[in-house]
């Protein structure tokens, strides 16, 4: 072997494909995300209808569901989740003041929402893993002693 070559295995090529997927969905999320922090979107009235909720093995994940109606006027958003709602946020017909950013099937309450932080956490481990095979330490082969 060439000295200073570096071989990268199948490992390596993995490990890099499966960052590329996070940093790219991390990109595509990026978008929402920052809205949705920052309370940028179309403002209006979300009203909830109904509650779904999910059985999982120890909880139960609920979201309410209802329509959002902007405040300007304009198109309403019907079956739209209220984004961090719980089972005991709404009552049917209840209304909260909400904004929409865009994403499909949300819209958030007026606190906004911290997804920027598993979109940043993503985005960074997404880098980590393609960086690695380019970083990663390696030990040197040592020619066998001659005899």
């Amino acid at each position: 072997m060439e000295r200073g070559v570096r071989r990268v295995g199948a490992f390596e090529v993995a490990l890099a494909l499966g960052g590329l997927l996070l940093v790219v969905l991390a990109l595509q999320s990026a978008g929402p995300a920052l809205s949705a922090l920052r309370g940028d979107g179309t403002h209006g009235t979300f009203t909830a209808r109904r509650l779904a909720c999910v059985q999982h093995p120890g909880h139960e994940q609920c979201s309410w569901l209802g329509a959002f109606r902007p405040a300007g006027g304009g198109t309403v958003r019907e079956d739209v989740a209220f984004y961090g709602a719980e089972r005991d946020t709404f009552t049917a017909g209840a209304s909260s003041p909400a904004f929409d950013t865009g994403r499909r099937g949300h819209v958030y309450g007026p606190g906004g929402s911290n997804e920027w932080v598993v979109v940043a956490a993503m985005l960074l481990a997404g880098l980590a893993l393609m960086a690695w095979p380019l970083l990663r330490p390696r030990r040197r082969r040592t020619a066998p002693a001659p005899s």
